[in-house]
């Protein structure tokens, strides 16, 4: 069989088509799907497939109950007379544990060693199940506690861009994938990995070698030009991205990026536009390998020998990204200069109502009636609001400010409608971003 045109293909469909391609044949996947992918066009998409992830990444609240499920199996499997050895995950899997943090201690430089020694001591026969499951195991690995985000920990750890394994005495080297049971395993795709977030049935099915079933997407390319601005960070980008993708409608769809102005952005931005995917609704937010990728596998400490690798089977396979790339096809386009972008926030309820940071103040005039349903005040129904009387539903309908006037530490002190009274520097989007994540320290550190 043949396929022309591989060019034409958007970079993710490439990878879709060489995952039918190698799995052709093994019982799942048909000659007539290998033809529905590789026939992808901007008005041919729809057709329902098997996808072959190459690795399943798990936290510790739905990888749990997987492992249990992987044990039971095995406890039937002896009950029948049988070797329970045999049942082990057929797809690699790791498992972060990351959900089950609490922050007793802060504000010292033992923090986070008590931290995760409390964290240890509240889970002991949890961490005892999932030690037990890694030796029992094949194909099966935990990330400790303490380590980060499982789709943090996925990005600068355990994704290889290019997986390798034996078979039938030879070594293949082909595109990885993943499914993993956080919403946003969708950060790989900043890496060139293909990957996104299912729930915890399917990624069981993917570990016991089923297919996850799919349709092939329409893509949405959108081409980025210029550069970003001094001051302007990914964050900014990222909320831009979102207001504009949700405004034309990306949900089920693949986004891809595209363009010159790709070559300018840092992997950990990318991975931030990738990570906010399940906020603008597609599947996935796809960047192509390319000289930065390998720029970001050798600055995480990945070996020479895979760099190279990811270099080569990129090229060779017609994965890799340059200026001189001729644009895919895609179902829809759209285009965004970076150099536009300027310091937002988004809300004050939705992901895509952005406001550029000089408009804030008048924006949250504007929007204080309709936060505040009328009659809920500060000072409960009917009552004052503090100095400025503002506790009535006719205040906030007039935009005026409520007002309360607290005690703190032995301090008098008012607060408002717009005082920020909580904050935490901590966000899955910013996770893997160096950059955000020291501005929001400084932030912190200037309002202290």
């Amino acid at each position: 069989m043949g396929v022309a045109s591989l060019d034409r293909l958007p970079f993710s469909i490439r990878v879709l088509l060489e995952n039918v391609l190698r799995n052709a044949g093994d019982g799942y996947v048909s000659a007539d799907h290998v033809e529905a992918v590789a026939g992808w066009s901007p008005t041919n998409a729809g057709a329902d497939f098997p996808f072959m992830p190459t690795r399943v990444v798990l936290q510790d609240f739905t990888g749990v109950p997987a492992i249990v499920d992987l044990a039971s199996m095995r406890d039937g499997i002896r009950a029948m007379g049988g070797d329970p050895a045999r049942i082990n995950p057929l797809v690699p899997a790791d498992l972060v544990i990351d959900h089950s943090v609490q922050v007793d201690f802060f504000g010292t430089g033992y923090a986070f060693e008590k931290n995760v020694a409390r964290e240890y001591e509240r889970n002991r026969e949890r961490y005892a199940l999932l030690r037990w499951a890694q030796e029992a195991f094949e194909n099966y690995s935990v990330v400790p506690p303490g380590t980060g985000i499982v789709h943090q920990v996925n990005l600068e750890y355990l994704a290889s861009v290019i997986h390798r394994r034996a078979a039938d005495g030879v070594h293949l080297a082909y595109p990885d994938t993943v499914v993993g049971t956080d919403s946003h395993t969708t950060m790989i795709n900043g890496l060139g990995v293909v990957g996104w977030g299912v729930g915890g049935i399917e990624a069981e099915a993917v570990l016991l070698g089923q297919p996850y079933y799919m349709l092939l997407p329409e893509v949405v390319g959108v081409k980025l030009t210029g550069a970003l601005p001094e001051g302007a960070t990914a964050t900014d980008l990222v909320l831009r991205v979102t207001e504009l993708l949700r405004g034309h409608g990306v949900v089920g769809r693949f986004v891809e990026y595209y363009g010159a102005g790709l070559s300018g952005l840092s992997l950990p931005d990318k991975a931030t536009l990738a990570n906010m995917s399940p906020e603008y609704g597609a599947t996935v937010g796809f960047f192509p390998v390319d000289d930065e990728t390998l720029r970001y596998l050798a600055g995480t400490g990945r070996s020479p020998e895979l760099v190279a690798r990811v270099e080569r089977i990129a090229r060779e396979q017609g994965l890799f990204r340059t200026d001189d790339t001729p644009d895919p096809e895609y179902t829809s386009t759209l285009e965004l200069d970076l150099s536009s972008i300027e310091p937002c926030v988004a809300g004050p309820k939705r992901p895509q109502d952005r406001i550029a940071l000089t408009d804030v103040r008048p924006a949250f005039g504007r929007d204080l009636p309709t936060l505040v349903p009328a009659g809920f005040g500060l000072g409960g129904a009917g009552g004052a609001g503090g100095a400025s009387g503002g506790g009535t539903g006719t205040a906030v309908a007039a935009g005026r400010r409520r007002t309360v006037e607290i005690e703190m530490d032995g301090e008098r002190m008012e607060i408002g409608d717009g005082t920020i009274v909580v904050a935490a520097i901590t966000s899955c989007t910013n996770t893997s971003n160096p950059s955000v994540m020291v501005g929001a320290g400084l932030v912190a550190r200037n309002a202290l």
